[in-house]
């Protein structure tokens, strides 16, 4: 029996063995279990952890992009708002301009108006032209060509220039003094023809005189005697014709009035000239050309009637008077009505 207690103590020997591995084996699982269940809970305690800091950041994160958007929001409105203030400060500058250029053109016109002259029309017309060629606004653009038109039809109005009318009036004035009335003893000065013919013909007869002296010294003493006394009583003869034609003189007379004027009249007969020339003066000053031209009618009937025709200076002053009065005349200065217009468009925004 003893290989039988052998067999016994092997299997409890093995027993042994295997239960001392199993048991081994048991520690060994259960500290792998306990490793990992501290590392489970490490893990669960970051996770615990990073989940709390996801949360955080989840919640930081949801505050910021509400901040953002709320940020964005507000950016959004202040955008908005810019754009508006921007829209209206332009239309607001598009405003001015249009005011000042159509307050500008109505003062101008009214000045126009008033003197009967295109300058301040087309001063003004020009000012606007360059202002609106600073402003390079495309809504413009419209107003800019009507100043062009505009511009152009006033400048091809011929104005009166009064400034070289009244210049002629002036001189009128001055000659007044000077014109030979037809009751005046003054006889009129004759042409440069006729004086270079007299002076031709007694450069003539010195040399017929000259030539007669001669033959009668040639025939004898007693000739140049009877010739010295025929050119003496010949002169005497020239004197006294001479001056009994002073004494009567014929002259026609359209106006037999214009003879009965006394020197103490001719005073007054000139100065109702000059005061009827001034008088047209004050009126093309005054721009009233109907006054003006009855005026210078008055006048140009006044020198015909009562001065001298014939003289030089009274044939210059009605002349200056003609030319005055074919001048003086009511011109019409055209109105900017297409830039009128194009103002009022571009005022209501079209």
């Amino acid at each position: 029996m003893p290989w039988l207690l052998a067999l016994l103590g092997a299997a409890v020997l093995l027993g042994v063995v295997l239960a001392w591995q199993s048991l081994s084996r048991q520690q060994s699982l259960e500290q792998e279990l306990v490793r990992r269940q501290e590392a489970s809970q490490a893990q669960s305690t970051e996770a615990r952890l990073a989940a709390k800091q996801s949360g955080d950041l989840v919640r930081d994160t949801a505050a910021k992009v509400s901040l953002l958007e709320a940020r964005l929001a507000e950016v959004a409105l202040q955008r908005g708002q810019l754009e508006d203030l921007i829209q209206s400060m332009s239309r607001s500058r598009d405003e001015n301009v249009v005011g000042d250029i159509e307050a500008a053109l109505r003062v101008a016109l009214q000045q126009t108006q008033i003197t009967g002259s295109a300058e301040p029309l087309v001063a003004a017309l020009k000012q606007a032209d360059e202002r609106l060629q600073r402003y390079k606004q495309p809504r413009m653009e419209g107003v800019r060509r009507a100043v062009v038109r505009d511009l152009d039809r006033v400048r091809a109005v011929a104005v009166v220039d009064v400034s070289t009318l009244t210049i002629k009036l002036d001189e009128v004035v001055r000659m007044a003094d000077e014109l030979p009335l037809v009751s005046g003893s003054e006889a009129a000065p004759k042409p440069r023809d006729e004086r270079n013919g007299d002076a031709a013909k007694e450069r003539e007869r010195a040399l017929k005189l000259q030539r007669e002296q001669a033959a009668a010294a040639v025939d004898g003493k007693l000739s140049l005697w009877w010739w010295q006394a025929s050119q003496q009583l010949s002169a005497w003869t020239g004197i006294i014709w001479g001056e009994a034609k002073t004494l009567l003189r014929v002259t026609r007379i359209d106006h037999p009035e214009a003879a009965l004027i006394s020197p103490d009249q001719s005073f007054f007969l000139r100065e109702n000239l000059k005061l009827r020339l001034l008088n047209a003066r004050l009126a093309l000053l005054s721009r009233q050309f109907d006054t003006a031209q009855s005026d210078l009618r008055d006048s140009q009937e006044m020198l015909n009637r009562y001065f001298d025709t014939r003289s030089r200076k009274v044939t210059g002053a009605a002349e200056l008077l003609r030319q005055v009065a074919g001048q003086a005349r009511q011109v019409s200065v055209p109105r900017p009505d297409d830039t009128l217009a194009a103002l009022t468009a571009a005022a209501a925004g079209r």
